[in-house]
This record gives structure tokens, sequence and C-alpha cells, in this order.
């Protein structure tokens, strides 16, 4: 145990509440700022991408003890669903023996998580915007707007957990030799829902992440408990097949019926949920330092912000915590090298799932859908199951490993260039799972 002291967190979401629930396992006082109202008593804001916890999230939850409460909210997804523009269905299983990821509403999640940090001894503050920080002694300041009067919060540690565009960070960006890039695609998302069925069940397949992909653009879906599905379209904001295009409810039903005609049964709130959700942006957000002396540290997207599509923003924001935890118990009360190893060993990582995320927008949208790779992960998979020591497919190192985010990146680009060569070889379509085949993989492993 360390040292007791007086911590702030400043933001209540996912990754702010986790680490307010370890910090007072470690028996410090914690208080969390958001300067939203308390997310339990509003009604989510049709803005949401549902989250998919995976090992590295989980690991963070074993590690406090909340695993079991939190997978009675989830549902297991072992596969994508790949809804083609013929009707065709086609199935990519994740993993092996099970191996799934736990699809959770956000909303539901953060609720739940903040009950359990109450439970534990942590105050929270809704309502209180913090404006500012005087980084030397971790004082915040707070008021009712940016203009206006500000009172002082004096702590002895204040960490930053308020998202990509973090008032704590804003202070940091005004030290010397902090650097900072911000990054937004040009698409964005859309909310949609698919209802439960009138006895609550689902009306496609729960337990799977459903994908329409339809190259530039996609649509997908991921299961809720309550028997509905949180759908999300993601589309450029201007050109062909844009949000800018979609204007009125003829061209919208009009051009869901030309690129996702299955969806017509299931989503018959189509229009209604069109027009009353926001179009909200995708932004890519990196940083360093992340810490300032033994005062002020930045953890998940305050430090990392990243594209939703390898569904790894809160695995790497929980990851943040596990390796913190394993620097408080390695250094104690040495609150500097706490901070330092923590930012040292996470960066790497942290700009390798933003890579790995950006580049898994085009899996999803186009080549999912492409027969040539779909033929490689089924080869991918052949080999891995025959040969677990010599290959795990980088999804695998990502999803359902603990590797370091920097390595299965480094391994997948290896494995990348191996499968390369496999693909070229004549007739592979016929002899894709042959002794042939096997036998080349191995002698690229042994001659890279």
């Amino acid at each position: 145990m360390q040292t007791p002291q007086k911590i702030a967190v400043v933001g209540s979401g996912l990754v702010g509440t986790l680490l307010a629930i370890y910090l007072k396992k470690q028996g410090h006082t914690v208080h969390v700022y958001d300067r939203s109202p308390d997310i339990r008593t509003v009604e989510f804001s049709g803005r949401s991408i549902n989250l998919v916890m995976s090992n590295r999230g989980w690991k963070a939850m074993e590690d406090v003890g909340l695993d079991d409460e939190i997978r009675k909210i989830g549902i297991p997804v072992d596969k994508r669903a790949i809804h083609l523009k013929d009707g065709k269905l086609n199935y990519q299983y994740y993993g092996k023996d099970g191996e799934a990821i736990f699809s959770l509403s956000r909303g539901v999640l953060n609720r739940r998580m903040i009950d359990l940090a109450e439970a534990e001894g942590v105050e929270f503050f809704f309502n209180h915007k913090i404006w500012d920080i005087t980084l030397s002694d971790a004082t915040l300041h707070i008021g009712d707007s940016e203009r206006g009067e500000w009172t002082e919060l004096k702590y002895d540690k204040c960490f930053g957990a308020d998202g990509a565009f973090s008032r704590i960070r804003h202070r940091m960006q005004r030290q010397s030799m902090f650097d900072y890039s911000q990054e937004f695609m040009k698409m964005g998302y859309k909310e949609l829902h698919i209802p439960a069925n009138a006895d609550g069940t689902h009306k496609i397949d729960k337990n799977s992440l459903h994908i329409w992909p339809r190259g530039n653009f996609m649509l997908m879906a991921l299961p809720n408990l309550d028997g509905t599905f949180t759908c999300t379209l993601f589309m450029p904001f201007e050109g062909e097949n844009s949000f800018e295009l979609l204007k009125d409810e003829a061209t919208l039903v009009d051009f869901f019926a030309t690129y996702f005609p299955d969806t017509k049964e299931v989503i018959p709130d189509l229009v209604e949920d069109f027009f009353k959700n926001p179009t909200s942006y995708l932004v890519m957000m990196k940083c360093f330092p992340w810490t300032h002396t033994d005062k002020v540290a930045l953890i998940g997207d305050s430090a990392h912000a990243i594209v939703p599509f390898y569904g790894h923003g809160m695995n790497a924001g929980f990851e943040d915590i596990t390796i913190l935890s394993e620097m408080i118990s390695k250094y104690g009360d040495d609150w500097e090298t706490v901070f330092k190893e923590y930012e040292t060993s996470r960066k790497p990582n942290a700009d390798a799932i933003a890579e790995l995320s950006f580049r898994n927008f085009v899996e999803m949208s186009s080549k999912t859908a492409d027969e040539k790779f779909l033929l490689q992960k089924k080869i991918e998979k052949w080999f891995s199951d025959k040969h677990p020591d010599k290959w795990m497919p980088l999804y695998s190192r990502v999803t359902f490993s603990l590797q370091p985010y920097s390595e299965a990146l480094a391994i997948g680009d290896f494995q990348n260039k191996i499968m390369e060569e496999v693909m070229q070889m004549q007739n592979i379509e016929e002899k894709w799972n042959s002794e042939e085949v096997e036998q080349k993989i191995i002698a690229l492993l042994n001659s890279k």
C-alpha cells in the first residue's frame, strides 16, 4: 500500500471511473470531477458506438475483482457476420475454442462502473467544470464558465481522464517540449438501432458483430442485453455515398434499399433515428509526455484518442491502468518514477493500437467482402490450429492476448509479408490446406 494521498480524477467515463477504483483500493482519498450531469440520471445521447471488451480489458477488471459483475451486462460475440450486397451472409470466427469478445452498452457499463466506484468509497462531483490546472501543485480551477470566477481545489495528484479534448492536457500542451497532434477522419458516424422482437429476443444473430461492408462506407451492429442492437453507420462527410447527400427521407430510404436491402425489416425506425441522432466525428490524437513531475498524469483518450475500428479504445485505456498499477506495485511512493515508467511503457503501444485501428477500417469496410482476403484468413486459421507454437493471427494477438500492441503490430506485418507470398502460389484456392502450403509457410517462417 502507498502512503495515502488526496487524488483528483477529472472525467467520470470508463477509464476515469476504473482508475478511481484502483486508487481507492490503494488507500487514497479519490474525488472524480465531471462537467456533465450524472450519467445515471440522463438518457444516453444517440452518439454511442457499442463497446467490446477483450482480454486486456478483462485483465484490468479481474485485478480489482469486477469481472464477474461486468460479464453479467455483456453478450459474448465470437464472430463477424458479414452481410454482402447480394444478400449472402458469411461468418468469420474471431478465435478458437469459443474465444469471444463481449458486447457492452456504453451507457449501461458506465452507470454500473460508477455504482461500483461509489460502493468502494470514491466520491463523484458531477456538473463541476474544471477549466484549468496548476501543474506544479495539482491545483484544479473550477467555475461555472470559462470567463467567470474560478475556485481553487488543491490535490496531491491529479489524473486527466477527460477524453480527446482534455482540459488537463490543454494546460500541459502549453509547456515546452510537449508534442501534440490531432487528426480528424474525413468520415463520421451516425447511431441507428434494431429494436427487439415483441418477446424480447434479438432479430438477428446476437453472438455476432454484424458488418455490411461497402467499400468506403459500412454499417455495423452490436447486440444489447435487452434484445436490441446498436447500429453505427460510418460514411464520408462529403462526396459520393456520403452524409451530405442523405438530406431527405426519400433519398435515405432509397440509399438503404440499394446498399443495405436486408435491413428493411429490422431497422423500422431508420428515418426517425437518422434525422434525430447527430452525425458525429472521429478523431485521432497523440501527445507526449503524458505526465508532469510527480503531480499530474494523462490516461486513456486524453493521452491517446484512437478511432473505433479495432474495438480497443476502452481496452487500451484499461490497459493503461493495469500498467500504472504494476508501476505502483514496483515503485511504491516514488510517484515520479511511477509516472515516468508508465508513460515510457505505454507510449509505443498506444501508437501501435492507433495504427492498427486506422488500418482495420479498410479491413472491415472493404476486405471482409473480398474472396481473396477471406481465403487468406482461412489459411492463417488453419495453419495456426495446426501450429499454434508457430503462428497466432494478428487479431488474436491484439484481442485474445496481453502481448504489447507494438509487438503484435510488428509480428502482424511480418506474417502478412509471408501470406502475400503464399497467396501468389498457383491454384491456391484449390490447395489452400495442403501439405505444400503448410511447408511453404514453415519455410518462409524459417528463412525470414
